[in-house]
């Protein structure tokens, strides 16, 4: 579990420098407290609304350093946006249990 912690913190720190940047959306709005947006795909983007308890998982981190290598932390859709197929996400996502 110590192994694990500097990954988590590293993830949400890259979460809090990408939501520092996009500003507060009317879209942002309509997110519950204890999830966060992320903008899936390759080329056209889609809004997924997913619990920050996704943040501990190794893949989902993974996932965070590709888009932190491809976009840094402006990303261009305001918020986190993860740079693969939407079918991938999905089938992560559902293997944590976020959705």
């Amino acid at each position: 579990m110590a192994i694990r912690m500097p990954r988590i913190i590293q993830a949400r720190q890259i979460l809090k420098r990408s939501l520092s940047n996009g500003g507060s959306t009317p879209a942002s709005m309509d997110i519950p407290k204890g999830y966060f947006a992320i903008y899936v795909g390759e080329q056209e983007k889609k809004r997924f609304v997913v619990p920050v308890s996704i943040l501990s998982e190794p893949r989902f981190q993974q996932l965070l350093h590709q888009s932190e290598q491809e976009f840094g932390y402006n990303h261009p859709m305001g918020g986190i946006t993860i740079p693969c197929s939407e079918d991938v996400f999905t089938d992560l996502a559902s293997r944590f249990g976020a959705f």
